[in-house]
């Protein structure tokens, strides 16, 4: 067998693991993010000043918020279940520290302090947990696409084939749900009135790209015989096409419908689409072709897979345009985000309820048709992911209480009462205009060039599966290569975040 059929073979006919398992993995992206905060601030704590190195910030972001998630999804994966408390226990040690340590003239009851906590108002214009929770979604996927062409990837948490819950199938609808909730329809003030179809014209000029890196990659992937799992989105559809058609044809449905009901749409589209699956050939032709023996003869037949996955794709999206009217929605004090995060968990819990009864009803959870157990497993688990960032951030706007005068880039800025008559009650910083906090963060760096980083990701891959033969890799080896890699495609974003270029032409 030859080593393209090899590495076929290597990321096919796979189940997917556990909900569970799932849900504490994804843990481990917010707690890492928690350490890195903490950590500043208790720098900060111990010398009077923040961390201004932006060699050492480097390092430290990536150290932090980046090398544990390539462990636990490789060597550390056998004790993924302990890593959580592990990391949990590290932060609690580095609190406690701050509590105990912190000057004279902010030790307070911890009462009164908490009482404090609660009054605080933060900057409305900028939620840090969107950024957060787009640049993460970015960074897991970048760690996956490589390490699952290893052996020290588990199995488990590769595309299931056809049934199952694997990681790298919630990282597809990740990726549509965080570009959902930036989308211009979301981001369009209340009171701003434009022509109905404007957001689609706009629409229609920046999906360019991402029809551009299809087509790219299409013909370098056919061109170089580089291996491909068909049954994924078919022979000669792949990911860039889905994000490009889903935004255009959701652009299309806001323009006709108020954006405001698109939670309406998204479960009249899943709904529907579940309904056809179930009771025509659909859901045949999908997993077997006209023929009933997998024919690939014909565009349809060819790419079944990902052009009828558009439906379950376009009612995440939809969905996801009602979760970010929701987070945009004025909120300028720590009171109101924490009922947002009570609000933002009881409708996961909810969804994961409906979950269990879809599954028992109707079908299991399948990426490759993305079908209605998939739409809300994938809106189940980012509600779920995004609600810990929040809470994350909260936490850290606690602790900077604590610590006057602290800083974390990409967390929210504590801003004066609306009643002290500043512009809008706040001094606001712009949603991805974080200011001088931000000049030495990675998220940032990331989130500047999002497109860029998980295009670069993409070639990055490619290039060490034509270099190296990654089916027989060493741990120490494999190790190496997942950190060099990601470290590589990290520095060259901060890079470009230092010298304030943004490589965004559309």
């Amino acid at each position: 067998m030859s080593q393209k059929h090899l590495k076929e073979a290597f990321v096919s006919n796979l189940n997917g693991t556990s909900l569970l398992e799932i849900s504490l993995g994804l843990s481990l992206a917010p707690l890492c993010l928690l350490c890195r905060g903490l950590l500043l601030i208790l720098y900060y704590l111990h010398y009077g000043k923040p961390l201004s190195s932006r060699k050492y910030s480097l390092l430290l972001d990536f150290l932090v918020l980046v090398s544990p998630l390539v462990f636990s999804c490789t060597v550390l994966s056998p004790i993924i279940f302990f890593m959580p408390s592990i990391i949990a226990a590290f932060c609690a040690g580095i609190f406690s520290k701050i509590y105990s340590q912190r000057k004279p003239e902010t030790r307070a009851p911890f009462r009164q302090i908490v009482q404090e906590f609660q009054k605080t108002y933060l900057d409305p214009e900028y939620i840090p947990a969107i950024t957060v929770f787009r640049v993460y979604v970015n960074v897991l996927t970048s760690i996956s696409i490589l390490a699952v062409d290893f052996p020290q990837y588990p199995r488990r948490y590769a595309k299931a084939e056809t049934y199952g819950t694997g990681v790298m199938d919630l990282g597809v609808g990740a990726y549509i749900f965080g570009n959902a909730l930036v989308c211009p329809e979301v981001r369009q003030k209340s009171y701003v009135t434009q022509p109905k179809f404007s957001n689609l014209a706009r629409q229609f000029f920046s999906v360019w790209p991402l029809i551009f890196l299809g087509v790219g990659r299409l013909l370098s992937v056919k061109s170089i015989e580089y291996h491909e799992h068909t049954s994924e989105y078919g022979v000669h559809w792949n990911f860039f096409f889905t994000l490009a058609f889903v935004r255009l044809a959701a652009s299309l449905l806001l323009a006709i419908f108020p954006k405001n009901k698109s939670w309406i749409i998204a479960i009249n589209l899943a709904v529907l689409y579940q309904l056809v699956l179930n009771t025509t050939s659909l859901k045949m032709f999908i997993l077997h072709g006209s023929n009933g023996r997998d024919s690939r003869v014909g565009f349809l037949n060819a790419n079944r897979e990902g052009l009828l996955s558009l439906f379950g794709y376009l009612a995440i999206y939809m969905a996801s345009v009602q979760v970010g009217l929701c987070l945009l929605k004025r909120r300028n004090s720590v009171k109101g985000w924490i009922e947002a995060a009570r609000f933002l968990l009881l409708a996961a819990l909810v969804l994961f309820l409906f979950l269990h009864v879809s599954q028992a009803h109707a079908d299991p959870v399948s990426r490759r048709m993305a079908n209605l157990s998939y739409c809300i497993w994938v809106l189940a688990h980012c509600l779920t992911f995004f609600t810990w960032f929040v809470v994350t951030d909260l936490t850290l706007v606690f602790t900077k209480l604590l610590v006057k005068g602290s800083s974390v880039p990409c967390c929210w800025n504590v801003v004066k009462p609306p009643n002290t008559g500043t512009k809008h009650g706040t001094e606001a910083v712009p949603t991805g205009k974080e200011g001088k906090l931000a000049h030495i963060c990675l998220i940032s760096a990331i989130n500047k060039n999002q497109l860029l980083f998980f295009l670069l990701a993409n070639v990055m891959t490619g290039t060490v599966n034509i270099l190296i033969d990654t089916l027989h890799s060493k741990t120490a080896f494999t190790l190496s290569i997942l950190h060099l890699y990601m470290f590589f495609n990290c520095l060259i974003m901060y890079i470009l975040h230092a010298r304030n270029i943004v490589l965004k032409f559309w």
